[in-house]
């Protein structure tokens, strides 16, 4: 008789410490181990407005409140950028999504994990010192452009004006100058007769009348008349086997990036001035914020890739980049939004 109470209370115990065990579940899921936390990230003009969302997650400490070390290496443009990672020399990068579809196209798999950007956020000008009497893209023939960095998206762009105009890329010569100061410095000393790049030093130009902007994907709508859709721009991707190696560090960057995303919806000037560092203002604070209202609507506001935006991306490389065979890339395997998808429902973004 006596041994029931026992049982029962034993039951009790046993079935209290199972549920207080599942109610820990969630709170143990939230914090998995990291198979890494000293990650090293490479970027492409990381002043340019393009890389916002990874510099506040970096300077407002979102990464290390996910345990991560990260540590950012600044090349010209992304595909210096990508270069150090497709050598070793970073584990990740931050970069157009286009990338892992050109990467695909030469065997070699990567993925894109967590997008920054929606809309490219790039602007093609001629300049009106160099040629002021500039009509039509035909005009361009035999000039030089200023890229971030030949093979970069800023050159993507470029190309793809180009070849709609019935020009190829061997028609004109394409010269790296930075995102920053250089791009400004070259423009203006007529090295270059035209420039297809990143805010801020787009605006910075267009307000001085120096240059004439003839192609703009700094909105989504001038986006969809640029590509034709919604065009996936700079999110962090990295080698398909680093990502299945590292599942909870990929989902702890995608997390910070994500959380950056969401302070960027509410932040207001005063905010960004605070959050980036001073040479990122290229010494004109009103600029800087004028060309940040310019290109606020092209930032993700969760971290997703539109599965249409990565149909566009395919569409428009294989358009002007024969090596790119739009039938042989397996898009799915460029980008998964699993991490995204995760942070978007812990942020609430």
């Amino acid at each position: 008789m006596n041994r029931h109470p026992l049982i029962s209370r034993r039951n009790f115990a046993g079935g209290t410490a199972l549920a207080a065990a599942a109610l820990a579940l969630p709170a143990l899921r939230a914090q998995p181990k990291l198979e890494k936390t000293k990650i090293s990230i490479a970027v492409g003009g990381k002043a340019a407005f393009y890389y916002l969302p990874l510099t506040i997650s970096e300077q407002l400490g979102y990464f290390k409140a996910e345990g991560l070390d990260i540590e950012i290496s600044d090349f010209a443009g992304g595909a210096r950028a990508l270069q150090a990672v497709v050598g070793g020399s970073a584990d990740v990068c931050s970069g157009a999504y286009e990338h892992t579809i050109n990467l695909q196209s030469k065997n070699q798999m990567f993925q894109a994990f967590v997008l920054q950007g929606r809309a490219p956020q790039i602007a093609f000008g001629v300049s009106t010192k160099n040629m002021p009497n500039y009509k039509t893209v035909a005009d361009l023939k035999g000039k030089k452009i200023g890229v971030s960095a030949p093979g970069s998206s800023t050159n993507m762009m470029a190309n793809l004006v180009l070849s709609r105009a019935g020009l190829k890329p061997t028609d004109v010569s394409f010269i790296g100058v930075g995102t920053a100061a250089g791009a400004l410095t070259a423009l203006r000393s007529g090295q270059i007769d035209a420039m297809s790049n990143t805010d801020p030093v787009m605006t910075m130009l267009e307000q001085k009348g120096e240059v004439k902007i003839i192609s703009d994907t700094r909105t989504l709508k001038g986006t969809v008349e640029v590509f034709g859709g919604t065009m996936p721009a700079g999110c962090l991707y990295a080698p398909l086997d680093f990502i299945q190696k590292h599942p909870n560090t990929c989902q702890a960057m995608a997390n910070a990036i994500v959380h950056g995303l969401k302070w960027l919806q509410t932040a207001g000037p005063g905010d960004i001035i605070k959050a980036v560092p001073e040479s990122y203002l290229l010494g004109d604070r009103a600029l800087y914020l004028a060309s940040f209202n310019k290109v606020r609507e092209s930032i993700s506001l969760d971290g997703v890739i539109p599965d249409d935006g990565a149909r566009t991306a395919l569409k428009a490389l294989a358009s002007f980049d024969p090596t790119v065979k739009a039938d042989k890339i397996d898009l799915a395997k460029t980008y998964t939004n699993e991490f995204s998808r995760r942070a978007k429902e812990r942020f609430k973004a």
